[in-house]
């Protein structure tokens, strides 16, 4: 099961990235939080300490992963060419 889709790159997600240090992601469904800190530590090689998801009405799944302190969102951020 492919986890992460693609991060979300709206102004307010990219605000979220240098204020709080959280990612957003677009995520599967069936998808658990602990599946997305695995898949997403995995990929980033970055320690995650929080994930919250939600479910919007157009039937996606939304991820906002606070990176550990000591880590960098921007640095993730740069890496998915989102600043």
């Amino acid at each position: 099961m492919n986890v992460l889709r693609y991060p979300v790159a709206t102004e307010k997600a990219v605000n979220l990235i240098s204020k709080n240090n959280v990612i957003t992601y677009i995520v599967n469904l069936r998808a658990t939080k602990q599946e997305i800190k695995k898949e997403f530590e995995s990929l980033f090689k970055v320690k995650v300490s929080k994930v919250r998801t939600i479910n919007s009405p157009t039937n996606m799944r939304k991820a906002f992963i606070t990176i550990a302190k000591g880590y960098n969102a921007s640095d993730v951020a740069m890496k998915l060419k989102l600043v």
